[in-house]
């Protein structure tokens, strides 16, 4: 297990992270945009998608599996719709650049959807669902992944573990924020078992045969499996069709993975979509009406006494609260995996952990 002590500072970890990605290449905005987003989801708690990924996205960088400089451009619009080009970008930047042209055509029509093609890996999907709520708007983001996903008997993927994010605006302590993946658990969440020297519940994943395993080395070189059997199954068709299929991007097979061929551009799609609520009533109206909603669920009883009911969003709120003030938690592997880049790449930084 991770050693509780081995915290490092929120904005240390962001700092030195951004060094590594420019280093690498990126501009110094794309590089900082990237940094803060694996380290904000640090500090959500979703550790299987934060900086668990700076090793990968370097070597791809460095291959040339993704390009550190793309040119990101519209080529197809009409209306409310709109799908972007990333020229093989980094999927943190091209995402936050959908949403937020999805944001600005919803200030003037209400409603947006911005499509992404030739994209790579973009992180937890609910870093750009979140960017509608600081204009008071909903925000979806989705993307299409290579197929590591098998039903229940199958022994070969047909399908990708596909995300899905939506962000409310609620004028609370804290948003609505649901972030799934179509599968029972996120392939990260294999990564960081591994790294731990954990084992993974049955009902993870399967081994290469479609066989179901508790080693996540064998689950994470074998598939995935759905969430909740077909609905996890049928939904993550549902996203590749939005996000690959009817942007004119990559779906199923098209698609690669960036740890199977990491050399090779990923063809990822992402679709993000933006809702102006306030086109529909007051935000005095919205967040009676949410503060209502969210006060039947807080009510709700629970079978245990000591027990109570979070809200999508709460967790990630609290733990962010938490982790800023006491540092993020890092495994000694990752630590140590981290500290080793710096040293190949002659950062003028170095990460130390916080004092227990």
């Amino acid at each position: 297990m991770a050693d509780a002590n081995l915290t490092i500072s929120s904005t240390a970890l962001s700092s030195y992270v951004s060094e590594i990605f420019f280093k690498a290449g990126c501009s110094r905005e794309d590089a900082d945009t990237m940094a803060n987003s694996l380290v904000q989801t640090n500090l959500w708690g979703i550790d299987s998608h934060g900086v668990l990924r700076v090793a990968k996205y370097l070597d791809r960088l460095r291959s040339g599996g993704m390009n550190a400089t793309p040119n990101i451009r519209t080529i197809r619009s009409d209306a409310s719709l709109e799908v972007l080009d990333a020229d093989n970008g980094s999927g943190y930047i091209a995402a936050r650049a959908a949403m937020q042209r999805a944001i600005e055509i919803a200030k003037q029509s209400n409603i947006a959807a911005v499509g992404v093609i030739n994209s790579n890996h973009c992180g937890a999907t609910s870093l750009y669902a979140r960017m509608a709520l600081e204009q008071d708007m909903i925000g979806m983001a989705m993307s299409n992944v290579a197929p590591n996903m098998v039903m229940t008997g199958g022994s070969k993927p047909i399908t990708g573990n596909n995300p899905i994010a939506v962000a409310v605006p609620t004028f609370g302590e804290f948003p609505f924020v649901l972030d799934i993946s179509m599968s029972a658990v996120a392939g990260g969440k294999l990564l960081v078992a591994a790294k731990n020297g954990d084992e993974i519940p049955l009902g993870w994943a399967t081994d290469k045969d479609g066989r179901p395993t508790t080693d996540p080395k064998a689950g994470f070189d074998g598939f995935l499996m759905p969430l909740g059997a077909h609905k996890g199954f049928g939904l993550s068709l549902l996203v590749d069709i939005l996000c690959g299929l009817i942007t004119g991007g990559s779906f199923q097979h098209d698609l690669k993975s960036m740890y199977r061929y990491p050399k090779d551009p990923s063809n990822t799609a992402h679709l993000m979509i933006v809702i102006n609520p306030l086109a529909l009533m007051s935000k005095e109206q919205l967040g009676d009406r949410m503060q209502a909603f969210t006060a039947t669920l807080k009510a709700s009883p629970m079978w245990d006494p000591d027990d109570e009911m979070l809200l999508p969003g709460e967790l990630e709120y609290r733990q962010e609260r938490e982790r800023r003030k006491t540092g993020i938690p890092l495994s000694a592997p990752l630590l140590a995996e981290l500290k080793s880049i710096g040293t190949e790449m002659n950062l003028a930084s170095t990460l130390e952990p916080l004092a227990a």
